[in-house]
């Protein structure tokens, strides 16, 4: 176990999460407003009359597969492309007719792109001399940026004598350096490994607390966008197709696609067979009945699917699950295959008529002590609380 002594600066952090609440209900006008923005290359569409509202102190994530327009609208953003139509606003300016250098917003890009011949101090520098600050008050902001993304004693080195992880601290610091209203980061983990990319998105949250910036990060990585986010808009062929808390898009997605394009699913098509205050049932085509506890809009005969994450379903051998076995919300099948995660095993089961389901278990208990293998019978439970009725 690794101990850490609280500091002051942890505290103040803290308090700058408790005080920001993500949503509609933000407090004041927005500090970044997409209206009815569209962005064509040869004709089509990148980013199609999409509106959005982002807020001061709000880390925002804009996620998506490759090719929905992330990009491209924080690229408009940022002043690199022009919209065809529609109004971008910051803090209540229209930015149509500002050039990008002039803009207070910086981006840190994928590649980090710094200047190999500059030193560290030299790269985070640059920015502050376009702008011919004093040089008194240039060594002073470098000093804080150096110290604020722990990189001291570093600063007479160059690039290539540096980690990947500390050529983006430098990245991200010279971003900083100007202190910019918003900070746009274009994927900025990518190059990163698995182990240090995760380390490096409770830094970048600790450093946007402490800051109260608004930060715009586009990533497709899902994880990552649950992970650092107050917020997650996520996009869809040049639309946004859901904007809410990571927990909403997870918990309550409003579509098939993005049940599909956040984690793991089960998706059972049916038709709602009956509603009532309990919920609605809903049967699917092979007759099997579910009961789902939030019938939400649907109505009698409406043609739906269920959403249930694997992590919700229980997984039982036939024989420990009879009592419960041709129930509501019970399939039975048998186990295809097992993916040992190492905190979790994932199993593939197939029922009779081929269809198949995902279920997730935590191991709690050492592998040779648990009760299910390949090619087992098993029953598949959940209560009605754990599917999301989704009508489109």
């Amino acid at each position: 176990m690794v101990r850490i002594k609280e500091t002051h600066t942890d505290r103040v952090t803290l308090q700058m999460r408790r005080r920001f609440t993500p949503g509609p209900d933000c407090a004041g006008e927005p500090l970044v407003r997409f209206a009815a923005v569209t962005k064509r290359f040869a004709g089509v569409p990148a980013v199609d009359r999409l509106s959005l509202d982002i807020h001061q102190g709000e880390f925002f994530a804009l996620l998506g597969p490759s090719g929905c327009g992330k990009t491209t609208l924080l690229r408009i953003l940022a002043g690199f492309e022009a919209p065809d139509e529609g109004r971008v606003l910051l803090a209540g300016e229209d930015l149509a007719a500002v050039p990008p250098h002039r803009r207070p917003v910086n981006m840190m890009f994928q590649s980090y792109a710094l200047f190999p011949h500059l030193t560290v101090a030299g790269n985070i520098a640059f920015g502050l001399r376009q702008d011919h600050l004093p040089k008194q008050e240039i060594a002073a902001r470098v000093e804080e940026m150096i110290a604020l993304v722990k990189l001291e004693g570093l600063g007479p080195r160059k690039p290539d004598q540096l980690s990947g992880g500390q050529r983006q601290r430098v990245a991200l610091a010279r971003s900083l350096a100007k202190r910019p209203k918003v900070l746009l980061l274009d994927e900025p983990m990518t190059a990163l490994d698995k182990k240090l990319r995760e380390e490096t998105q409770f830094e970048l949250m600790d450093l946007q607390a402490r800051l109260g910036t608004a930060f715009v990060i586009v990533t497709h990585d899902q994880g990552e966008a649950m992970t650092v986010a107050h917020r997650i808009a996520v996009m869809d062929r040049g639309e946004i197709v859901q904007v809410a808390t990571p927990a909403e898009i997870y918990e309550q997605p409003k579509s098939r696609w993005v049940a599909a394009f956040i984690g793991d699913v089960n998706l059972i098509e049916g038709g709602v067979v009956a509603t009532d205050a309990a919920g609605a049932m809903v049967e699917d085509g092979g007759g099997r009945r579910y009961r789902v506890a939030d019938a939400g809009s649907a109505t009698v005969g409406a043609r739906v699917a269920i959403a249930l994450r694997p992590e919700k379903l229980r997984v039982a051998p036939v024989a420990a699950a009879s009592a419960t076995a041709g129930g509501e919300n019970t399939v039975r099948g048998r186990v295809w295959d097992i993916g040992y995660l190492g905190d979790v095993s994932l199993y593939r089961v197939r029922l009779a008529d081929g269809t198949e389901m995902k279920a997730s278990l935590a191991n709690v208990t050492r592998l040779v002590e648990r009760p299910i293998g390949w090619d087992d019978e098993v029953v598949l439970s959940w209560a009605p609380s754990a599917a999301v009725l989704l009508t489109r």
